[in-house]
Protein backbone atom coordinates (compact mmCIF):
# COMPACT_ATOMS: atom_id res chain seq x y z
CA UNK A 1 0.00 0.00 0.00
CA UNK A 2 1.29 3.55 -0.80
CA UNK A 3 2.16 4.93 2.42
CA UNK A 4 1.50 8.32 1.32
CA UNK A 5 -2.43 7.14 0.12
CA UNK A 6 -2.60 5.76 3.52
CA UNK A 7 -0.78 9.05 5.62
CA UNK A 8 -3.59 11.18 3.12
CA UNK A 9 -6.50 9.34 4.64
CA UNK A 10 -6.01 10.09 7.80
CA UNK A 11 -5.37 13.73 7.02
CA UNK A 12 -8.43 15.61 9.18
CA UNK A 13 -9.31 13.02 11.33
CA UNK A 14 -9.31 11.75 14.78
CA UNK A 15 -8.42 8.28 15.99
CA UNK A 16 -10.65 6.65 18.28
CA UNK A 17 -8.61 7.29 21.38
CA UNK A 18 -8.40 11.81 20.29
CA UNK A 19 -12.04 11.10 19.84
CA UNK A 20 -12.60 10.09 23.75
CA UNK A 21 -10.42 12.91 24.26
CA UNK A 22 -11.59 15.83 23.02
CA UNK A 23 -15.25 14.13 24.59
CA UNK A 24 -13.32 14.21 27.95
CA UNK A 25 -12.87 17.79 27.51
CA UNK A 26 -15.98 18.90 26.27
CA UNK A 27 -17.27 17.77 29.16
CA UNK A 28 -14.50 19.04 32.09
CA UNK A 29 -15.51 22.19 30.11
CA UNK A 30 -19.47 21.77 30.51
CA UNK A 31 -18.94 20.96 34.42
CA UNK A 32 -16.69 23.96 35.29
CA UNK A 33 -20.03 25.75 33.89
CA UNK A 34 -22.76 23.91 35.73
CA UNK A 35 -24.47 25.29 38.32
CA UNK A 36 -27.19 24.32 40.94
CA UNK A 37 -29.84 25.58 38.65
CA UNK A 38 -28.96 22.60 36.66
CA UNK A 39 -30.74 20.26 37.55
CA UNK A 40 -29.07 17.52 36.50
CA UNK A 41 -25.67 18.79 38.28
CA UNK A 42 -28.41 19.64 41.28
CA UNK A 43 -30.00 16.39 41.93
CA UNK A 44 -26.09 14.62 40.95
CA UNK A 45 -24.50 16.76 43.84
CA UNK A 46 -27.91 16.44 46.78
CA UNK A 47 -27.97 12.68 45.79
CA UNK A 48 -27.61 10.83 49.55
CA UNK A 49 -27.14 14.88 50.90
CA UNK A 50 -29.53 15.00 53.04
CA UNK A 51 -27.60 18.11 54.79
CA UNK A 52 -28.07 20.06 51.62
CA UNK A 53 -31.46 18.92 50.66
CA UNK A 54 -32.52 19.84 54.46
CA UNK A 55 -30.39 23.55 54.23
CA UNK A 56 -32.35 24.26 51.46
CA UNK A 57 -35.77 23.57 52.71
CA UNK A 58 -34.96 25.01 56.28
CA UNK A 59 -34.42 28.75 54.43
CA UNK A 60 -37.04 28.31 52.02
CA UNK A 61 -39.64 27.28 53.70
CA UNK A 62 -38.05 29.77 56.59
CA UNK A 63 -38.11 26.43 59.11
CA UNK A 64 -34.71 26.09 60.70
CA UNK A 65 -35.71 23.45 62.98
CA UNK A 66 -36.98 21.66 59.92
CA UNK A 67 -35.04 17.77 59.74
CA UNK A 68 -34.89 15.64 56.32
CA UNK A 69 -35.14 12.01 57.20
CA UNK A 70 -34.96 10.67 54.03
CA UNK A 71 -34.09 12.09 50.65
CA UNK A 72 -34.14 10.75 46.99
CA UNK A 73 -33.40 11.57 43.58
CA UNK A 74 -34.59 11.97 40.10
CA UNK A 75 -37.52 9.45 41.43
CA UNK A 76 -39.88 8.01 39.08
CA UNK A 77 -44.00 8.37 39.94
CA UNK A 78 -45.74 5.90 38.12
CA UNK A 79 -49.17 6.24 36.66
CA UNK A 80 -50.32 2.69 35.25
CA UNK A 81 -53.27 4.39 32.90
CA UNK A 82 -51.70 8.06 32.33
CA UNK A 83 -48.72 10.34 32.24
CA UNK A 84 -45.86 9.55 35.00
CA UNK A 85 -43.28 11.96 36.52
CA UNK A 86 -39.89 11.77 37.52
CA UNK A 87 -39.21 14.11 40.43
CA UNK A 88 -35.74 15.91 40.65
CA UNK A 89 -35.88 15.50 44.43
CA UNK A 90 -38.55 13.55 46.96
CA UNK A 91 -37.47 14.22 50.57
CA UNK A 92 -39.43 13.25 54.08
CA UNK A 93 -39.11 15.62 57.46
CA UNK A 94 -39.68 14.51 60.82
CA UNK A 95 -43.33 14.99 60.85
CA UNK A 96 -43.86 12.47 57.93
CA UNK A 97 -44.04 15.58 54.97
CA UNK A 98 -43.57 14.52 51.71
CA UNK A 99 -41.22 17.63 49.79
CA UNK A 100 -40.77 17.57 46.19
CA UNK A 101 -38.27 19.81 45.06
CA UNK A 102 -37.88 20.85 41.34
CA UNK A 103 -34.91 23.22 39.54
CA UNK A 104 -36.29 24.78 36.67
CA UNK A 105 -34.44 27.46 33.92
CA UNK A 106 -37.13 27.19 31.50
CA UNK A 107 -40.47 29.47 32.29
CA UNK A 108 -42.14 27.16 30.71
CA UNK A 109 -41.07 24.23 32.49
CA UNK A 110 -42.32 26.24 35.75
CA UNK A 111 -45.98 25.95 34.52
CA UNK A 112 -48.38 25.93 37.14
CA UNK A 113 -50.71 23.40 36.14
CA UNK A 114 -46.92 21.22 36.42
CA UNK A 115 -47.28 22.16 40.02
CA UNK A 116 -50.64 20.95 40.17
CA UNK A 117 -50.26 17.32 38.49
CA UNK A 118 -46.86 17.20 40.35
CA UNK A 119 -49.06 17.63 43.90
CA UNK A 120 -51.60 14.80 42.75
CA UNK A 121 -49.61 12.60 41.88
CA UNK A 122 -47.67 12.72 44.80
CA UNK A 123 -51.10 12.55 46.95
CA UNK A 124 -52.19 9.51 44.86
CA UNK A 125 -49.35 7.54 45.83
CA UNK A 126 -48.96 8.22 49.88
CA UNK A 127 -52.11 6.42 50.72
CA UNK A 128 -52.23 2.25 50.99
CA UNK A 129 -55.45 0.65 49.81
CA UNK A 130 -58.37 0.99 52.52
CA UNK A 131 -56.24 3.82 54.67
CA UNK A 132 -58.60 6.51 55.62
CA UNK A 133 -58.17 9.94 53.90
CA UNK A 134 -57.30 11.53 56.99
CA UNK A 135 -53.89 9.65 57.15
CA UNK A 136 -52.86 11.77 54.09
CA UNK A 137 -49.28 13.62 55.03
CA UNK A 138 -48.62 17.16 53.88
CA UNK A 139 -47.10 17.80 50.73
CA UNK A 140 -44.76 20.68 49.24
CA UNK A 141 -44.07 21.38 45.56
CA UNK A 142 -41.73 22.99 45.47
CA UNK A 143 -39.89 25.12 42.19
CA UNK A 144 -36.87 26.68 42.45
CA UNK A 145 -36.65 28.83 38.92
CA UNK A 146 -33.93 30.45 37.22
CA UNK A 147 -36.01 33.55 36.41
CA UNK A 148 -38.77 35.24 38.16
CA UNK A 149 -41.86 33.32 36.86
CA UNK A 150 -44.70 35.32 38.35
CA UNK A 151 -43.28 38.71 37.97
CA UNK A 152 -43.90 40.06 41.18
CA UNK A 153 -40.50 40.64 42.23
CA UNK A 154 -40.96 38.65 45.14
CA UNK A 155 -38.36 36.02 46.58
CA UNK A 156 -40.64 33.54 47.13
CA UNK A 157 -44.51 32.54 45.97
CA UNK A 158 -46.34 30.64 48.53
CA UNK A 159 -49.53 29.25 46.62
CA UNK A 160 -52.28 27.86 49.22
CA UNK A 161 -56.32 26.62 48.95
CA UNK A 162 -58.56 29.38 50.37
CA UNK A 163 -62.48 30.34 51.43
CA UNK A 164 -62.87 32.98 48.69
CA UNK A 165 -65.38 34.84 50.77
CA UNK A 166 -63.45 35.03 53.46
CA UNK A 167 -59.06 34.48 52.33
CA UNK A 168 -58.96 32.13 54.98
CA UNK A 169 -57.10 28.70 54.20
CA UNK A 170 -58.66 25.75 53.42
CA UNK A 171 -55.86 24.05 55.43
CA UNK A 172 -55.78 20.24 53.54
CA UNK A 173 -52.38 19.84 54.10
CA UNK A 174 -51.05 20.42 50.21
CA UNK A 175 -48.77 23.63 49.24
CA UNK A 176 -46.72 25.11 46.34
CA UNK A 177 -44.16 27.50 46.37
CA UNK A 178 -42.33 29.11 43.77
CA UNK A 179 -38.86 30.37 44.41
CA UNK A 180 -37.53 33.02 42.57
CA UNK A 181 -33.78 31.76 41.32
CA UNK A 182 -33.24 35.67 40.30
CA UNK A 183 -33.76 37.07 43.45
CA UNK A 184 -30.72 38.27 44.92
CA UNK A 185 -30.32 40.55 48.64
CA UNK A 186 -28.70 40.35 51.98
CA UNK A 187 -30.69 37.66 53.14
CA UNK A 188 -30.91 33.69 54.07
CA UNK A 189 -33.33 33.22 50.49
CA UNK A 190 -30.91 36.18 48.80
CA UNK A 191 -27.59 34.54 49.59
CA UNK A 192 -29.02 31.11 48.61
CA UNK A 193 -29.82 32.05 45.16
CA UNK A 194 -27.18 33.65 44.79
CA UNK A 195 -25.13 30.11 45.64
CA UNK A 196 -27.57 28.39 43.00
CA UNK A 197 -26.36 30.40 40.14
CA UNK A 198 -22.51 30.32 41.13
CA UNK A 199 -20.31 28.19 38.89
CA UNK A 200 -17.11 28.81 42.03
CA UNK A 201 -17.72 27.41 45.15
CA UNK A 202 -15.18 29.68 46.35
CA UNK A 203 -18.00 32.35 45.08
CA UNK A 204 -20.64 30.63 47.68
CA UNK A 205 -22.29 31.74 51.04
CA UNK A 206 -23.52 28.43 52.44
CA UNK A 207 -20.20 25.84 53.18
CA UNK A 208 -22.73 22.84 53.43
CA UNK A 209 -23.40 23.82 49.53
CA UNK A 210 -19.81 24.88 48.33
CA UNK A 211 -18.55 21.59 49.32
CA UNK A 212 -21.09 19.43 47.81
CA UNK A 213 -19.99 21.44 44.28
CA UNK A 214 -16.42 21.55 44.79
CA UNK A 215 -16.41 17.85 45.31
CA UNK A 216 -18.21 17.66 42.39
CA UNK A 217 -15.90 19.51 40.16
CA UNK A 218 -12.60 19.62 42.22
CA UNK A 219 -12.02 15.96 43.53
CA UNK A 220 -10.71 13.40 41.07
CA UNK A 221 -13.16 11.00 42.45
CA UNK A 222 -16.29 13.46 41.71
CA UNK A 223 -15.24 14.37 38.46
CA UNK A 224 -15.21 10.77 37.10
CA UNK A 225 -18.74 10.52 38.83
CA UNK A 226 -19.75 13.39 36.83
CA UNK A 227 -18.17 12.56 33.60
CA UNK A 228 -20.04 9.17 33.60
CA UNK A 229 -23.60 10.52 34.23
CA UNK A 230 -22.68 13.28 31.53
CA UNK A 231 -22.34 9.90 29.25
CA UNK A 232 -25.29 8.42 30.58
CA UNK A 233 -27.42 11.57 29.77
CA UNK A 234 -26.12 11.26 26.43
CA UNK A 235 -26.90 7.57 25.75
CA UNK A 236 -30.23 8.57 27.09
CA UNK A 237 -30.88 11.66 24.40
CA UNK A 238 -29.72 9.15 22.20
CA UNK A 239 -32.03 5.86 23.28
CA UNK A 240 -35.22 8.62 23.55
CA UNK A 241 -34.45 9.73 19.84
CA UNK A 242 -34.17 5.96 19.02
CA UNK A 243 -38.00 5.37 20.81
CA UNK A 244 -39.18 8.64 18.68
CA UNK A 245 -37.77 7.21 15.19
CA UNK A 246 -39.64 3.21 16.31
CA UNK A 247 -42.98 4.98 17.02
CA UNK A 248 -43.49 6.95 14.05
CA UNK A 249 -42.44 4.02 11.93
CA UNK A 250 -44.94 1.93 13.83
CA UNK A 251 -47.82 4.51 12.92
CA UNK A 252 -47.09 4.47 9.21
CA UNK A 253 -48.35 0.88 9.70
CA UNK A 254 -46.32 -0.94 6.45
CA UNK A 255 -42.67 -1.65 8.48
CA UNK A 256 -42.51 -5.47 10.33
CA UNK A 257 -41.11 -5.25 13.80
CA UNK A 258 -37.75 -6.44 12.82
CA UNK A 259 -36.86 -4.23 10.57
CA UNK A 260 -37.73 -0.85 12.68
CA UNK A 261 -35.29 -2.67 15.25
CA UNK A 262 -33.00 -2.98 12.87
CA UNK A 263 -32.92 0.66 11.54
CA UNK A 264 -33.32 2.28 15.07
CA UNK A 265 -30.95 -0.09 17.04
CA UNK A 266 -33.69 -1.22 19.59
CA UNK A 267 -34.32 -4.57 20.47
CA UNK A 268 -37.17 -6.53 18.74
CA UNK A 269 -39.00 -7.10 22.23
CA UNK A 270 -38.82 -3.36 22.83
CA UNK A 271 -40.53 -2.30 19.40
CA UNK A 272 -43.00 -4.72 20.01
CA UNK A 273 -43.55 -3.03 23.58
CA UNK A 274 -43.68 0.76 21.90
CA UNK A 275 -46.43 -0.61 19.90
CA UNK A 276 -48.51 -2.54 22.60
CA UNK A 277 -48.62 0.81 24.61
CA UNK A 278 -49.30 2.75 21.49
CA UNK A 279 -52.59 0.50 20.83
CA UNK A 280 -53.76 1.10 24.66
Amino acid sequence: MDIRKQKGKQVGRLTVTEQIDQKHQEDLQRLRGFRLLDDDFLTKCFEGDTASIELVLQIVLEKPDLKVLDARTQVFVENLLNRSVRLDILATDSTGAKLNVEVQRSDKGAGRKRARYNSSMMDANLLKKGEDFDKLQETWVIFITENDVMEKGLPLYPIERCFLGTGERFEDGSHILYVNGAYRGDTPIGKLMHDFSCTDAADMYYGTLADRVRFFKESKEGIEIMCRAMEDMRNQTLKEGMINVAKKMLEDGTITLEKIAEFVGLSVDEVRKLKTDQNM
